[in-house]
């Protein structure tokens, strides 16, 4: 049975499958011409990540296919009700990039404090002729020990961000809709563990308490922080979305930025992907990457092991 990873799919997930029999392509497919290389070549598994859809029209016109997978956690590009209406299996891979999203968050929020994404842009052009200058402006950095950092979104992802604040010395408050309480667990070297019970604030309650604030929640209809949202945060927060574009309202952070209510911003997935908006990329006050939360290679690793499992499962029982 063929598989085609269109997205790619880490070389440890290759063998895994080629283990269990299956013959994996990792041609990349023209989103345009996925439906004839389908069909064509008898593809009962297409895996994914963020670049390929896979809507209805596509799922009507390629009767092979018995099982789609992300290799991730968002599905927003995976028609998944109607998949599995039609007897697909649908299957992502939710826990295997937690920890490297939770690590990128912290990477902004450390650069971000200590100014490190506007100092890395102008060292190079005038660090040999201003250097007092630049050393005078970046010289009020903050610590984030002792700090409130607000997870908006609490699952997977945003209970190992909570793990790494704690681990820091942060406090952490959280929201959301269905967790009321969790119980977190640190582990240590030589097998030390620590544990937190955390319970959900309310919105309003942390958008006002939070020194910074992450979100970690699914594509949504609506902003999640719009207008509404920047007016009750305390002056200088700081902001990081590394989770789905769309869940803040970019022209108000550009905004309140401009007005110093939020001092920085960290994007990490945007509205208008893949071309973000020039006034997003061009900010000085915004550090950004390219939606590469997941891109580590142990998570990869985790991810590709993840999919294959789960195909093997689902696939060989058949």
């Amino acid at each position: 049975m063929k598989i085609l990873a269109n997205d790619g799919i880490s070389d440890s997930g290759v063998e895994e499958l080629k283990k269990s029999g299956f013959e994996i392509i990792t041609t990349n497919v023209a989103q345009e011409q996925l439906e004839n290389y389908i069909n064509t070549n008898n593809v009962v598994g297409l895996l994914v990540r963020s670049a390929t859809t896979v809507r209805k029209d596509l799922i009507d016109k390629c009767p092979s296919l018995r099982l789609i997978g992300r290799g991730g956690v968002g599905m927003d590009n995976i028609d998944v009700d109607y998949a599995k209406s039609k007897g697909l299996a649908v299957i992502n891979t939710p826990a295997a990039s937690s920890h490297s999203v939770a690590e990128l968050v912290f990477s902004h929020l450390f650069s971000c404090v200590r100014f490190l994404h506007d100092s890395n842009r102008n060292m190079p052009l005038e660090g040999d002729s201003n250097f007092k200058k630049l050393k005078k402006n970046y010289s009020k950095g903050t610590e984030l020990k002792g700090k409130t950092l607000g997870i908006i979104g609490f699952g997977r992802i945003g209970q190992e961000t909570a793990k790494i604040a704690l681990g820091i010395g942060m406090n952490v408050i959280y929201y959301d809709k269905f967790i009321e309480s969790v119980k977190i667990e640190l582990d240590f070297i030589m097998d030390k563990k620590i544990s937190f019970e955390l319970k959900t604030s309310k919105l309003d309650n942390l958008l006002t308490d939070s020194d910074f604030i992450t979100l970690h929640v699914p594509a949504q209809k609506n902003y999640v922080i719009g207008k509404s949202e920047f007016e009750k945060m305390r002056n200088g927060v700081g902001i990081i979305n590394a989770a789905r574009g769309g869940v803040i309202d970019e022209s108000e952070l550009l905004k309140y930025l401009d007005n110093n209510k939020v001092s920085f911003a960290a994007l990490d997935t945007f509205e208008n992907e893949p071309t973000p908006s020039l006034k997003i990329l061009m900010n000085p006050k915004i550090s950004l990457t390219p939606h590469i939360g997941a891109a580590t290679s142990e998570a990869q690793d985790r991810i590709g092991i993840e999919l294959a499992h789960q195909i093997s499962s689902i696939l060989s029982n058949a």
